[in-house]
This record gives structure tokens, sequence and C-alpha cells, in this order.
């Protein structure tokens, strides 16, 4: 979660003034408000990325000055005045803050803090807010990440994806080997409690020793989340490229399975417990509170070119191009492209598809009646587990996990 897909939804316009149906704000109070802040800039662009970044090449000549990181945080803050006046008088302080990218920490340290305070200064921040910002390992130093702690961010997430040079450098990734474990000591100095490792599995070339070795590396530096995903090849970049010249090979579905069950099993001894398919941490403080809020359908203000945000049902994405974002907001307008009002069965269908990745599952009462009959099958296949299910929830099984995008689709019928 938290990072803007490079292609954007079809939908209805969206207001020139950014407002909302009266009936988004209904029973807001019950919920938690989080903001999402999009950072759009990368030094170089990896291989196997489709997100919604930019390169300074890849913006030379698109948009100058509106398009500049040393204006953007003053455009950002722009949006977050603007999500004041459309949320009007929404009494709720804001729960989670997520700085991602691209790379947030090619900004000064003192930009990001800047954005923070608007936040601060417009909402309010509730006691104890969780605020992250990823990182690029090689984009910070210790008194960076000094400034960032004295800024008011209370955790980190480092892009490590891998601790062997040959599969860094398939996926196009700079950084050193190693440097990401001495970040993690070094936010440890400077205050974090909270540190997340972001790895990638799965990629072109790479062994069950070469993922073992990365996996006992990250565990060693001493985070207390970490984050494992499958790398997924999106067609147009340069990765797919490769594949289909026949650079590379293509990891198959089998080995992804392999390799995630090293991770459990590697993560389990270590004293990390999956909460979300993806995701481990130590203890519930260390879970990452702006991914749970995504997951059980909370609501959030995405700023920044391509952000996505959710209030009380209501779905709307900002334009793409950092000078186009930057223009509409110098113009006062919304740099909303889009939205849609989403029905009582689309959110149905949403909650099931998010919450069945939950440790905590799914209530079995959200479920129409052919998922009620595929949950029971589920049961007995040993995908869902028993005690849940005969509690109301449907919680996936180790099992589950490797096949839950199936697991899913027979569940939301």
């Amino acid at each position: 979660m938290g990072r803007m897909p490079s292609v954007l939804p079809d939908g209805e316009p969206m207001p020139e003034d950014g407002a909302l149906p009266p009936t988004a704000l209904h029973g807001a109070d019950s919920r938690p408000l989080g903001f999402y802040l999009h950072v759009p800039y990368c030094a170089t662009r990896c291989g196997y990325c489709d997100f919604n970044t930019y390169t300074a090449a890849e913006l030379r000549g698109t948009g100058g000055v509106l398009a500049s990181r040393e204006n953007y945080a003053d455009t950002l803050v722009d949006e977050i005045r603007l999500a004041r006046k459309v949320l009007g008088d929404d009494p709720r302080r804001v729960e989670t803050v997520f700085v991602g990218g691209g790379t947030p920490t090619l900004l000064p340290a003192a930009d990001l803090a800047r954005m923070l305070g608007a936040i601060r200064d417009e909402f309010g921040l509730a006691e104890g807010a969780e605020v992250t910002t990823e990182a690029n390992p090689e984009s910070v130093d210790p008194a960076y990440l000094e400034e960032l702690r004295a800024g008011g961010f209370t955790r980190l997430s480092f892009g490590m994806q891998s601790a062997r040079p040959h599969v860094l450098q398939v996926l196009d990734r700079r950084h050193t080997p190693g440097r990401p474990e001495q970040c993690v000591a070094e936010a440890r100095a400077a205050g974090f409690e909270h540190v997340n490792l972001d790895l990638i599995y799965g990629t072109p070339g790479e062994s069950d020793d070469d993922w073992r070795a990365s996996l006992d590396a990250a565990i060693g530096a001493g985070p207390d989340h970490v984050s494992a995903y499958a790398l997924i090849v999106e067609e147009g970049t340069q990765l797919a490229r490769r594949i289909r010249r026949g650079e590379v090979p293509m990891t198959d579905d089998d080995v992804h399975a392999d390799r995630y069950l090293i991770a459990e099993e590697r993560l389990a001894a270590a004293g990390f417990g999956w909460y979300e398919v993806s995701n481990w941490a130590t203890s519930q403080a260390a879970r990452c509170r702006h991914n749970e809020l995504y997951w059980t359908g909370a609501d959030w203000w995405g700023a920044g070119p391509g952000a996505h945000s959710h209030v009380g049902g209501v779905r709307w994405w900002n334009v793409k191009h950092p000078a186009a974002y930057a223009a509409a907001l110098a113009e006062g307008r919304s740099p909303g492209a889009g939205r849609e009002v989403l029905a009582a069965e689309d959110r149905r269908v949403e909650r099931v598809l998010l919450e069945l990745r939950l440790s905590d599952g799914c209530p079995l009462d959200v479920l129409a009646t052919a998922g009620a009959g595929a949950a029971e099958r589920a049961v007995r296949d040993g995908l869902l587990e028993t005690g849940p299910y005969r509690e109301g929830r449907a919680v996936l099984t180790l099992r589950g996990r490797l096949l839950a995008d199936a697991v899913v689709r027979d569940l939301v019928d």
C-alpha cells in the first residue's frame, strides 16, 4: 500500500473545488483519518518500477519550475490546505501520516517536516500518531535521520529488496549491499523505535539461498517490521522488456510459493508474526497502522501527483504529472482527475478483498450466500482456519495465504 500506480482508473469528473457529496462525512467520527503524501521524484528508475515517479531527466522540459523538487513542499502544503476546506468542520485529528514515493528522502528533511507541520496546523495530530516516511538507503545519513525525528517522524521504511549484489543489479537498485542494515542502526541511534525493511522475492536469477541470505540479513539488522513482496513484472517496465528479449528468465508461481514459505519460516523463528499476507511485525505496536487504515476501509486523503484518496465511500485520484498537479493548485483548482462513489455492494466486496488478507480475517456475515458456501469449502480444503470460522470469521491458513487471490475470488461471489 502507499505506492501510486502509473495508470489512473476511469471515473466521473472531479469538481473544481474538490467538494465531496454530503454523504461522505456521515459517521466520519467513528472512522480514523490518515494522510498519504506522495513524493514523485527518484534519482534513477528501477527496472521493475511501474509507480508514478519521475527522474530529473524525465521532468526536464516538461513543466520547469512547476515540476521542480525545490518547490514541491510548498505545492503539497497547498493541497493539505485544500483538504481542510473540503473536509470543512470535520473534527477528526489525523492518526497516521505516510510519506511515500518515489524517494521522499530526495527532498530535504526540513521539507518533509514542513509538509507534516501543515497537517498538524490544519487538522492536528492525534496523540501517539504514527508518522512514516519511506527512504532509500543511499539518500539518508545520521544527521538527516536525526532531523526527521526532531521534525515529528516516528517510523521509517527502508527499501532493502535484497542482500545479494547480483539480485540488486537485476532490479536496478543502486544502493550498496549492507547499507540498509546500517540504516536501521542509524535510525535507532536517531531515536526511531519503529523501522521497517522492504524485501522483494522472485527476482530472475535469485536462488533459495539468496533469499534466505536476504531474510537473515534483514532480521539481523534488528527492525521490528519486515514487508516481503513477490516481484510482479509490469508491462512497460525495463525488466519486462529484458524478460521478453530472453535476457533474464521469468520466475514462476511455484518459486514464489516456495520463497513465501521460506520467509514465513525464517521470520516466525525470529519472533515476527504475520498480520497481513505480505507483512510481519514483532508486536502489535510494530504494525504499520497506516496500512491497516487502508485494509480496513477507513478514511485517508492522498496528496500529490497521482495520489488516491478515500473518504466515506468516495474515492478519487489526482492528475499524474507533477507540472499538471502544481498548475491546478496554483490556479486554485482541485488536482483531482476523477472520482467514483462506491455503491454498497462495491464496499462489501472491497471489505472481503482487503480484510481477508489480514490475520484477523473477515467477518463471515459480510459474505454473500455464494461466498458463505465457498468459505465452508475453503475450511474443508484447509484454506481457512477452523477455529475462527466457528467463531464467525474467515481467516487464512498458511496454505490459504499461498492461494490468497484464488480464495478471495471465491469468497467475493
